[in-house]
């Protein structure tokens, strides 16, 4: 098996393709070992002595090491752990996120449904490539603000502020006039 590895805008973070699907329904954010603890793939990354966070993406893996530690030093335990997970044949995630999701109704359904869709047909796409991930998770009709995680390769990285006010922001007002601003929750 080859494992593709490739660098992302966060220098701490190594994005991993396998060649295979890994999560193409739900990508999952771990951002530390016990939100990892009932799936497989975490479990395993999360063994390596560095490792602080797993993002899993539709075909790839994200992984985040402590900014003290070299890749030279961890990134064979990584390329080892992803391996043989895969090769296992276990099943590499837990049943996924058990979060309750904000119902909107009427026009702030209909605004919501306008975010989620610029959010998940001309963002995710073009963030994924950089290993990560930007998801939807609220937003307040009196403020105009629309609340995202960031999530993989995203989540700490130096340039996520500025993509996400310079980027995301304008986007999101050009397409949805209601929107005011965006920020980033944890």
């Amino acid at each position: 098996m080859f494992i593709q590895t490739e660098t992302t805008p966060n220098p701490d973070t190594l994005k991993f393709l396998p060649g295979q699907s890994i999560a193409p329904e739900t990508p999952r954010d771990f951002a530390t070992a016990a939100e990892g603890a009932g799936s497989l793939l975490a479990r395993e990354l999360f063994a390596v002595e560095g490792v602080v966070r797993v993002f899993a993406g539709s075909d790839f893996v994200s992984v985040t090491k402590d900014s003290a530690i070299d890749w030279a030093h961890i990134k064979p335990s990584v390329l080892g752990a992803i391996m043989d997970v895969l090769q296992s044949g276990k099943p590499l995630l837990d049943d996924g996120d058990t979060d309750t999701e904000t119902v909107y109704e009427g026009e702030t359904a209909a605004i919501v449904k306008e975010i989620r869709d610029v959010i998940d047909t001309r963002v995710r796409p073009a963030v994924a490539q950089d290993g990560g991930d930007i998801v939807f998770h609220a937003y307040d009709e009196t403020t105009g603000i629309v609340s995202l995680h960031m999530r993989g390769a995203c989540a700490g990285c130096p340039s996520s502020t500025m993509t996400l006010k310079s980027g995301i922001e304008n986007l999101l007002k050009h397409y949805v006039p209601e929107v005011m601003g965006v920020e980033a929750v944890v």
